[in-house]
Protein backbone atom coordinates (compact mmCIF):
# COMPACT_ATOMS: atom_id res chain seq x y z
CA UNK A 1 0.00 0.00 0.00
CA UNK A 2 1.40 3.37 -0.99
CA UNK A 3 0.61 5.03 2.31
CA UNK A 4 4.06 6.40 3.08
CA UNK A 5 4.00 9.10 0.42
CA UNK A 6 0.37 10.03 0.11
CA UNK A 7 -2.02 12.22 2.04
CA UNK A 8 -5.75 12.59 1.40
CA UNK A 9 -7.28 16.04 1.52
CA UNK A 10 -10.67 16.56 3.14
CA UNK A 11 -12.61 15.90 -0.07
CA UNK A 12 -10.59 12.82 -0.96
CA UNK A 13 -8.12 14.34 -3.41
CA UNK A 14 -4.57 13.03 -3.24
CA UNK A 15 -1.56 15.20 -2.43
CA UNK A 16 1.54 13.03 -3.06
CA UNK A 17 3.86 15.68 -1.62
CA UNK A 18 2.69 15.17 1.96
CA UNK A 19 2.82 11.83 3.81
CA UNK A 20 -0.55 10.50 4.91
CA UNK A 21 0.71 8.70 7.99
CA UNK A 22 3.62 9.30 10.32
CA UNK A 23 4.50 5.61 10.27
CA UNK A 24 3.20 2.26 9.05
CA UNK A 25 -0.18 0.86 9.98
CA UNK A 26 -0.83 -1.84 12.58
CA UNK A 27 -3.30 -4.36 11.16
CA UNK A 28 -5.94 -5.89 13.46
CA UNK A 29 -8.90 -8.22 13.15
CA UNK A 30 -11.42 -9.08 15.86
CA UNK A 31 -13.44 -12.24 16.47
CA UNK A 32 -16.53 -10.53 17.84
CA UNK A 33 -19.61 -10.97 15.60
CA UNK A 34 -19.99 -7.28 14.79
CA UNK A 35 -16.46 -7.13 13.34
CA UNK A 36 -16.30 -10.46 11.51
CA UNK A 37 -14.77 -10.10 8.07
CA UNK A 38 -13.38 -6.67 8.87
CA UNK A 39 -9.78 -5.48 9.03
CA UNK A 40 -8.64 -2.38 10.90
CA UNK A 41 -5.50 -0.43 10.05
CA UNK A 42 -4.41 1.51 13.12
CA UNK A 43 -2.26 4.43 12.05
CA UNK A 44 -0.79 7.56 13.58
CA UNK A 45 -1.83 10.44 11.35
CA UNK A 46 0.28 13.56 10.84
CA UNK A 47 -2.70 15.92 11.18
CA UNK A 48 -6.41 15.69 11.94
CA UNK A 49 -7.95 19.11 11.20
CA UNK A 50 -8.28 19.21 7.42
CA UNK A 51 -8.96 22.26 5.30
CA UNK A 52 -11.48 21.67 2.54
CA UNK A 53 -10.29 22.83 -0.90
CA UNK A 54 -11.97 26.02 -2.07
CA UNK A 55 -13.40 24.25 -5.12
CA UNK A 56 -15.42 21.83 -2.98
CA UNK A 57 -19.17 22.35 -3.01
CA UNK A 58 -19.67 22.34 0.75
CA UNK A 59 -20.58 25.14 3.19
CA UNK A 60 -17.71 24.55 5.62
CA UNK A 61 -13.94 24.97 5.50
CA UNK A 62 -12.58 22.50 8.05
CA UNK A 63 -13.27 18.89 8.92
CA UNK A 64 -12.10 16.15 11.27
CA UNK A 65 -12.28 12.58 9.97
CA UNK A 66 -10.95 9.98 12.43
CA UNK A 67 -11.76 7.05 10.10
CA UNK A 68 -11.43 6.06 6.44
CA UNK A 69 -13.82 3.47 5.08
CA UNK A 70 -17.17 2.74 6.70
CA UNK A 71 -18.96 -0.31 8.05
CA UNK A 72 -22.39 1.16 7.25
CA UNK A 73 -21.79 -0.34 3.79
CA UNK A 74 -24.09 2.15 2.05
CA UNK A 75 -24.06 1.08 -1.58
CA UNK A 76 -24.27 4.69 -2.80
CA UNK A 77 -21.61 6.26 -0.52
CA UNK A 78 -19.86 9.10 -2.36
CA UNK A 79 -16.65 8.64 -0.32
CA UNK A 80 -15.84 5.23 -1.79
CA UNK A 81 -13.31 6.66 -4.24
CA UNK A 82 -11.02 7.74 -1.38
CA UNK A 83 -10.10 4.12 -0.66
CA UNK A 84 -8.51 3.77 -4.09
CA UNK A 85 -5.81 6.25 -3.07
CA UNK A 86 -4.74 3.70 -0.46
CA UNK A 87 -4.44 0.87 -2.99
CA UNK A 88 -7.74 -0.52 -1.72
CA UNK A 89 -10.87 -0.90 -3.83
CA UNK A 90 -13.92 1.32 -3.57
CA UNK A 91 -16.30 -1.60 -3.19
CA UNK A 92 -15.87 -4.40 -0.65
CA UNK A 93 -12.63 -2.94 0.75
CA UNK A 94 -14.32 0.35 1.58
CA UNK A 95 -16.94 -1.57 3.58
CA UNK A 96 -14.56 -3.89 5.42
CA UNK A 97 -11.07 -2.36 5.60
CA UNK A 98 -11.20 0.59 7.96
CA UNK A 99 -8.37 3.02 8.60
CA UNK A 100 -8.35 4.20 12.23
CA UNK A 101 -6.40 7.32 13.18
CA UNK A 102 -5.64 6.24 16.73
CA UNK A 103 -3.96 9.53 17.66
CA UNK A 104 -6.91 11.66 16.48
CA UNK A 105 -7.75 13.08 19.93
CA UNK A 106 -4.12 13.89 20.69
CA UNK A 107 -3.75 15.72 17.38
CA UNK A 108 -7.05 17.56 17.83
CA UNK A 109 -5.96 18.91 21.21
CA UNK A 110 -2.61 20.00 19.78
CA UNK A 111 -3.96 21.63 16.61
CA UNK A 112 -6.90 23.39 18.26
CA UNK A 113 -4.62 24.94 20.88
CA UNK A 114 -2.13 26.24 18.32
CA UNK A 115 -1.85 30.06 18.19
CA UNK A 116 -2.24 29.78 14.43
CA UNK A 117 -5.67 28.16 14.68
CA UNK A 118 -8.51 30.64 14.14
CA UNK A 119 -11.32 28.82 15.94
CA UNK A 120 -13.21 28.08 12.73
CA UNK A 121 -16.28 25.86 12.61
CA UNK A 122 -15.35 22.17 12.22
CA UNK A 123 -17.68 19.69 10.52
CA UNK A 124 -17.49 15.99 11.35
CA UNK A 125 -19.06 13.00 9.63
CA UNK A 126 -18.86 14.67 6.23
CA UNK A 127 -16.67 12.02 4.59
CA UNK A 128 -17.36 8.78 6.45
CA UNK A 129 -19.35 8.36 9.65
CA UNK A 130 -17.38 9.19 12.79
CA UNK A 131 -19.96 7.17 14.77
CA UNK A 132 -19.77 4.03 12.66
CA UNK A 133 -19.44 0.65 14.36
CA UNK A 134 -15.65 0.92 14.85
CA UNK A 135 -16.13 3.90 17.17
CA UNK A 136 -17.67 1.58 19.75
CA UNK A 137 -14.28 -0.11 20.11
CA UNK A 138 -11.81 2.69 19.44
CA UNK A 139 -13.64 5.53 21.26
CA UNK A 140 -11.92 8.35 19.38
CA UNK A 141 -14.81 10.81 19.51
CA UNK A 142 -14.87 11.48 23.29
CA UNK A 143 -11.30 12.76 23.11
CA UNK A 144 -12.04 14.84 20.02
CA UNK A 145 -15.18 16.34 21.59
CA UNK A 146 -13.26 17.09 24.77
CA UNK A 147 -10.61 18.93 22.75
CA UNK A 148 -13.30 20.95 20.96
CA UNK A 149 -15.00 21.77 24.26
CA UNK A 150 -11.73 22.85 25.89
CA UNK A 151 -11.00 25.13 22.94
CA UNK A 152 -14.62 26.40 22.87
CA UNK A 153 -14.49 25.60 19.17
CA UNK A 154 -17.79 25.51 17.24
CA UNK A 155 -18.58 22.22 15.51
CA UNK A 156 -21.27 20.05 13.97
CA UNK A 157 -21.72 16.31 13.56
CA UNK A 158 -23.48 14.43 10.78
CA UNK A 159 -24.19 10.75 11.44
CA UNK A 160 -26.24 7.68 10.66
CA UNK A 161 -25.07 6.13 13.93
CA UNK A 162 -26.94 5.88 17.21
CA UNK A 163 -23.63 5.75 19.07
CA UNK A 164 -23.57 9.55 19.21
CA UNK A 165 -25.93 9.28 22.21
CA UNK A 166 -23.10 7.72 24.20
CA UNK A 167 -21.45 11.15 24.07
CA UNK A 168 -24.56 13.15 24.91
CA UNK A 169 -23.07 14.59 28.10
CA UNK A 170 -19.96 15.77 26.25
CA UNK A 171 -22.05 17.36 23.52
CA UNK A 172 -24.18 19.16 26.13
CA UNK A 173 -21.08 20.40 27.95
CA UNK A 174 -19.61 21.71 24.71
CA UNK A 175 -22.89 23.43 23.90
CA UNK A 176 -22.52 25.43 27.12
CA UNK A 177 -19.41 27.17 25.76
CA UNK A 178 -19.74 27.15 21.96
CA UNK A 179 -22.09 26.51 19.06
CA UNK A 180 -22.86 22.80 18.63
CA UNK A 181 -25.27 21.28 16.15
CA UNK A 182 -26.00 17.88 14.69
CA UNK A 183 -27.81 16.25 11.80
CA UNK A 184 -28.81 12.67 11.21
CA UNK A 185 -28.82 11.27 7.70
CA UNK A 186 -32.05 9.53 6.69
CA UNK A 187 -33.10 9.70 3.08
CA UNK A 188 -36.08 7.36 3.50
CA UNK A 189 -37.76 5.28 6.18
CA UNK A 190 -38.71 2.25 4.06
CA UNK A 191 -37.35 -0.89 5.75
CA UNK A 192 -36.87 -2.80 2.50
CA UNK A 193 -34.79 -0.02 0.96
CA UNK A 194 -32.76 0.32 4.18
CA UNK A 195 -31.86 -3.39 4.26
CA UNK A 196 -30.90 -3.30 0.60
CA UNK A 197 -28.70 -0.21 0.40
CA UNK A 198 -27.65 0.59 4.01
CA UNK A 199 -27.17 -2.91 5.48
CA UNK A 200 -24.65 -1.89 8.15
CA UNK A 201 -26.42 1.25 9.37
CA UNK A 202 -29.11 1.49 12.08
CA UNK A 203 -32.73 1.55 10.92
CA UNK A 204 -33.76 5.05 9.76
CA UNK A 205 -36.41 5.27 12.48
CA UNK A 206 -33.73 4.66 15.11
CA UNK A 207 -31.75 7.54 13.62
CA UNK A 208 -34.80 9.77 13.92
CA UNK A 209 -35.06 8.78 17.57
CA UNK A 210 -31.49 10.05 17.89
CA UNK A 211 -32.67 13.35 16.40
CA UNK A 212 -35.46 13.56 18.95
CA UNK A 213 -33.15 12.76 21.88
CA UNK A 214 -30.52 15.30 20.85
CA UNK A 215 -33.12 18.05 20.52
CA UNK A 216 -34.65 17.08 23.87
CA UNK A 217 -31.21 17.65 25.42
CA UNK A 218 -30.65 21.02 23.78
CA UNK A 219 -28.48 19.90 20.85
CA UNK A 220 -30.10 21.35 17.74
CA UNK A 221 -30.50 18.47 15.33
CA UNK A 222 -31.95 18.39 11.84
CA UNK A 223 -32.19 15.74 9.17
CA UNK A 224 -30.22 15.42 5.97
CA UNK A 225 -32.79 13.60 3.86
CA UNK A 226 -30.18 11.94 1.73
CA UNK A 227 -30.05 10.34 -0.57
CA UNK A 228 -33.41 10.37 -2.26
CA UNK A 229 -33.09 7.43 -4.66
CA UNK A 230 -34.68 7.96 -8.08
CA UNK A 231 -37.41 5.41 -8.86
CA UNK A 232 -36.82 3.66 -5.53
CA UNK A 233 -37.65 6.11 -2.72
CA UNK A 234 -38.90 9.21 -4.55
CA UNK A 235 -42.62 8.49 -4.97
CA UNK A 236 -44.99 11.09 -3.47
CA UNK A 237 -46.16 8.53 -0.89
CA UNK A 238 -42.59 7.65 0.15
CA UNK A 239 -41.55 11.29 0.42
CA UNK A 240 -44.64 12.09 2.46
CA UNK A 241 -44.05 9.23 4.90
CA UNK A 242 -40.40 10.17 5.34
CA UNK A 243 -41.04 13.88 5.95
CA UNK A 244 -43.89 13.06 8.34
CA UNK A 245 -41.56 10.86 10.43
CA UNK A 246 -38.91 13.58 10.36
CA UNK A 247 -41.42 16.13 11.62
CA UNK A 248 -42.61 13.81 14.38
CA UNK A 249 -38.99 13.37 15.48
CA UNK A 250 -38.81 17.12 16.14
CA UNK A 251 -36.12 17.87 13.55
CA UNK A 252 -35.08 21.51 13.42
CA UNK A 253 -34.85 21.36 9.62
CA UNK A 254 -34.85 18.93 6.71
CA UNK A 255 -32.51 19.15 3.72
CA UNK A 256 -33.28 16.80 0.82
CA UNK A 257 -30.47 15.70 -1.47
CA UNK A 258 -30.95 13.50 -4.51
CA UNK A 259 -28.52 10.62 -5.04
CA UNK A 260 -25.31 11.61 -6.78
CA UNK A 261 -22.94 9.12 -8.35
CA UNK A 262 -19.30 10.09 -8.33
CA UNK A 263 -16.62 7.73 -9.66
CA UNK A 264 -16.14 4.82 -7.28
CA UNK A 265 -19.68 5.04 -5.96
CA UNK A 266 -21.08 5.06 -9.50
CA UNK A 267 -19.60 1.71 -10.47
CA UNK A 268 -20.54 0.03 -7.18
CA UNK A 269 -24.11 1.39 -7.34
CA UNK A 270 -24.69 0.39 -10.97
CA UNK A 271 -23.37 -3.09 -10.26
CA UNK A 272 -25.87 -3.40 -7.39
CA UNK A 273 -28.66 -1.94 -9.51
CA UNK A 274 -28.05 -4.33 -12.40
CA UNK A 275 -28.28 -7.24 -9.97
CA UNK A 276 -31.28 -6.08 -7.90
CA UNK A 277 -33.26 -3.82 -10.29
CA UNK A 278 -32.01 -4.45 -13.84
CA UNK A 279 -35.04 -2.73 -15.36
CA UNK A 280 -33.92 0.55 -13.79
CA UNK A 281 -30.42 0.56 -15.29
CA UNK A 282 -31.43 2.32 -18.56
CA UNK A 283 -33.37 4.95 -16.60
CA UNK A 284 -30.34 5.62 -14.37
CA UNK A 285 -28.05 5.87 -17.37
CA UNK A 286 -30.44 8.43 -18.78
CA UNK A 287 -30.53 10.42 -15.53
CA UNK A 288 -26.80 10.23 -14.83
CA UNK A 289 -25.46 9.87 -18.35
CA UNK A 290 -23.84 13.29 -18.34
CA UNK A 291 -22.29 13.33 -14.90
CA UNK A 292 -22.59 12.60 -11.22
CA UNK A 293 -25.77 14.59 -10.59
CA UNK A 294 -29.38 14.08 -11.65
CA UNK A 295 -30.78 16.81 -13.92
CA UNK A 296 -31.63 20.05 -12.13
CA UNK A 297 -35.35 19.92 -12.93
CA UNK A 298 -35.57 16.54 -11.20
CA UNK A 299 -33.64 17.80 -8.16
CA UNK A 300 -35.76 20.94 -7.96
CA UNK A 301 -38.98 18.93 -8.17
CA UNK A 302 -37.94 16.71 -5.26
CA UNK A 303 -36.81 19.73 -3.23
CA UNK A 304 -40.13 21.49 -3.85
CA UNK A 305 -42.12 18.42 -2.77
CA UNK A 306 -40.11 18.06 0.43
CA UNK A 307 -40.39 21.78 1.17
CA UNK A 308 -44.18 21.59 0.80
CA UNK A 309 -44.39 18.51 3.01
CA UNK A 310 -42.12 20.07 5.64
CA UNK A 311 -44.41 23.08 5.83
CA UNK A 312 -47.49 20.89 6.07
CA UNK A 313 -46.10 18.70 8.85
CA UNK A 314 -44.41 21.51 10.74
CA UNK A 315 -40.74 20.65 10.47
CA UNK A 316 -38.73 23.17 12.46
CA UNK A 317 -41.57 24.57 14.53
CA UNK A 318 -40.39 22.93 17.73
CA UNK A 319 -37.49 24.46 19.66
CA UNK A 320 -35.05 22.16 21.52
CA UNK A 321 -36.02 22.05 25.19
CA UNK A 322 -32.72 23.21 26.68
CA UNK A 323 -32.34 25.87 24.00
CA UNK A 324 -35.51 27.49 25.35
CA UNK A 325 -34.07 27.58 28.85
CA UNK A 326 -30.42 28.39 28.21
CA UNK A 327 -29.34 31.86 27.04
CA UNK A 328 -26.72 31.89 24.28
CA UNK A 329 -23.12 32.30 25.39
CA UNK A 330 -20.39 34.22 23.56
CA UNK A 331 -18.06 32.07 21.48
CA UNK A 332 -14.41 32.04 22.42
CA UNK A 333 -11.52 29.88 21.31
CA UNK A 334 -8.04 29.33 22.64
CA UNK A 335 -6.75 31.98 20.24
CA UNK A 336 -9.56 34.52 20.50
CA UNK A 337 -13.12 34.93 19.21
CA UNK A 338 -14.37 32.02 17.16
CA UNK A 339 -16.52 32.02 14.09
CA UNK A 340 -19.97 30.46 14.25
CA UNK A 341 -21.10 27.58 12.08
CA UNK A 342 -22.18 28.14 8.48
CA UNK A 343 -25.68 29.52 8.12
CA UNK A 344 -26.60 26.47 6.08
CA UNK A 345 -26.50 23.12 7.87
CA UNK A 346 -24.27 20.25 6.75
CA UNK A 347 -24.92 19.06 3.25
CA UNK A 348 -23.30 16.18 1.42
CA UNK A 349 -23.03 17.53 -2.10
Amino acid sequence: MRWDNLRLTADGEADPSVPLFARGAVTRTFDTPEFQGMTFYEIRARSIVNRVPAASRVPFEYTINPYRGCSHRCVYCFARKTHEYLDLDSGADFDSKIVVKVNAAELARKELSSPRWGGHHIAMGTNVDCYQRAEGRYRLMPGILTALREAANPFSVLTKGTLILRDLDLLAEAAEVTEVSAAVSAGFVDAEAWRAVEPGAPHPLRRLEVCRTLNDHGIACGVLMAPVLPYLTDSPAQLERTVKEIAEAGATHVTPIVLHLRPGAREWWLRWLSREHPRLVPRYLELYGRGAYAPKPYQERVAAQVRELAERFGVGRAVPAMARRRPPRPLRSASGPAEGPPAEQLRLL
